[in-house]
């Protein structure tokens, strides 16, 4: 692992450094809505589920923002429209600070949903199309986990700040990653793929858009894939703070504690299985991480002390966040060439839409059963990773793959 990170040079560097920054500061800002959904219901004197809306309604918008910014980085390059999309995220998670009213906030979340739903893909395109072959799994481990290293930040501020700034402060710390614009303007080249091909062919305003047509078959599996994928992560995070202050009657330091140390898990995981997946392929990966998560439900749902639920937090991330360490790879590998800003990126947030339901679902399925908030995340746990792994054995891999192929970028 350490070799393969050496042998990269300082742009290859430079590019996994900006997209891991700027996934885990996107993540960083959407999971800070998860640990105050409690205390914007207080003080907007509505209920958890309708609260939770503002989860659903980010993850809804997620789409429109991969398919519009991943059309930009087609035309115009990766580097710039990850600088741009960026500022926009950060911007409006600020915003969200000085929301008069829940219908604002749902509206100022759902724009945050259009700004986060770039980043993941023209990020990721950025730095598989940097870097070399043999380091795919690896660095796709740790750029996933970027994900995970975003709500373990969140949970630190949330554990030391929510009681001293409100809801309110903490969106405004979420202005934080616009700071990662100047590191990006410097340090960033732009991808050499994407600079090779637009040398021989003129970019087009349709380039991109047509031939996923072509590809139907893949796009719509790749979908149902991220379907899976996003029910796994979301089913198992976005209500766990809440699972912990609604049904234990946690404090926040403790809350806080679980979560941190459940992300330590997650970005274990990633790079893992990130490193197995580069020898035992990556659906193989996915399928072991899936069906290893099976066993740890029960701990993880169902424990009665802080000690066995942080244990079975961790476990479960471990696992979760193991399978989602291949899936930057995966879906850059699976992706037709020339499409690779807008394919990866669109079928991910699309397979969000499809689960963006999960809070508010989890969340019913709670309140119908007095509260047991254990109940509903087990139930969605384990039917999401049963699926998971059958769906991803019955699919196809591109292990390895050329980037930059023309018979690709022409078939």
């Amino acid at each position: 692992m350490i070799t393969e990170l050496r042998n990269l040079n300082q742009d290859q560097r430079a590019a996994c450094i900006a997209s891991l920054l700027g996934w885990s500061l996107d993540a960083f800002d959407f999971f800070l809505m998860v640990f105050v959904v409690r205390s914007i219901a207080g003080d907007f004197h509505a209920q958890i589920k309708d609260v939770a809306f503002a989860i659903t309604v980010t993850l809804m918008f997620r789409p429109v923002g991969a398919l519009f910014f991943g059309w930009l980085a087609e035309r115009f390059g990766r580097r710039p429209v990850l600088l741009i999309d960026v500022l926009l995220y950060s911007f409006l998670e600020l915003a969200s600070a000085f929301a008069p009213s829940l219908g604002a906030l749902l509206v100022l979340r759902a724009l945050f949903g259009f700004a986060m739903g770039g980043e993941w893909g023209v990020g990721s395109s950025l730095v598989m199309e940097t870097i070399p072959a043999q380091s795919r799994g690896i660095i796709s481990g740790i750029l996933q986990e970027g994900y995970a290293l975003g709500y373990l930040l969140a949970a630190i501020v949330y554990g030391l700040f929510l009681s001293l700034i409100g809801w309110r402060g903490m969106f405004v710390v979420g202005v934080l990653p616009a700071l990662l614009v100047l590191y990006i303007r410097v340090k960033v080249k732009e991808s050499p793929v994407w600079s090779r091909r637009n040398r021989r062919v003129e970019p087009s305003t349709l380039r991109g858009l047509a031939p996923i047509a072509r590809h139907w078959k893949r796009f719509l599996y790749v979908i149902l894939l991220m379907t899976g994928f996003n029910f796994f992560s979301h089913g198992t995070q976005d209500l766990y703070p809440t699972f912990l202050e609604a049904q234990h009657h946690l404090a926040p330091g403790v809350v806080s504690a679980i979560s941190i140390v459940a992300n330590l898990g997650a970005i274990l995981g990633g790079v893992v299985f990130g490193i197995y997946s580069q020898r035992a392929g990556r659906r193989r990966a996915i399928v072991t991480a899936a069906l290893l998560a099976l066993p740890v439900i029960p701990l993880w749902a169902f424990a009665a002390t802080p000690f066995f639920l942080g244990l079975g937090a961790f476990l479960i991330q471990l696992m979760v966040q193991g399978a989602w360490g291949v899936v930057p790879v995966h879906l850059n590998e699976l992706s037709p060439e020339g499409l690779r800003g807008i394919f990866p990126g669109f079928a991910y947030q699309l397979g969000n839409l499809l689960a963006c339901g999960n809070a508010v679902w989890q969340a019913g399925i709670a309140a119908d059963h007095h509260g047991n908030y254990g109940l509903a995340l087990a139930w969605v746990a384990g039917l999401t990773a049963l699926a998971l792994a059958i769906i991803t054995a019955c699919g196809p891999e591109a292990k390895d793959i050329v980037f930059g192929d023309t018979a690709r970028d022409s078939s």
